[in-house]
């Protein structure tokens, strides 16, 4: 298996609520019966962007798996907006800061990646570049 690096997560998340930038609310619970991805980036982080093309994949594939990203650390979130146009990014999209970010655990580095399975336990986290043949994998075993 490849998420060498992934450790599991112990203790029961409470429902956390991201707000996305189309001002569409996002509840884990809203989202019963699929695995929900949680990945932390923000624009100056080279590991971050480079994972991101592998998230936009599998969010077009796999209609089982919800993925939200959360950008982190910006000055202006028009940079933001404009990284994700560029990107084509077709997930949804938080204004991330640390408040939020503190709903699903105290971030150490970017990328951070919390994967929770379809009864909305955390399954997984990864600190750091994450790629889709990992989620798919442990995905898979699970």
């Amino acid at each position: 298996m490849f998420l060498v690096a992934t450790t599991p997560v112990d203790a029961q998340t409470p429902d956390f609520t991201l707000k996305d930038s189309a001002g569409r609310t996002h509840q884990l619970s809203d989202y019963s019966g699929k695995w929900v991805l949680v990945n932390f980036w923000a624009t100056w982080c080279a590991p971050c962007l480079k994972e991101i093309p592998d998230l936009a994949a599998l969010h077009e594939a796999r209609k089982d798996i919800v993925i939200i990203g959360v950008a982190m650390e910006f000055d202006d979130p028009a940079t933001v907006m404009k990284f994700v146009d560029d990107l084509s990014i077709p997930y949804p999209i938080v204004l991330g800061n640390h408040k939020i970010a503190g709903q699903i655990d105290e971030l150490s580095m970017l990328p951070s990646t919390y994967l929770y399975d379809p009864t909305g336990n955390p399954a997984a986290r990864k600190i750091g570049l994450i790629s889709r043949v990992e989620i798919e994998a442990f995905i898979g075993a699970h």
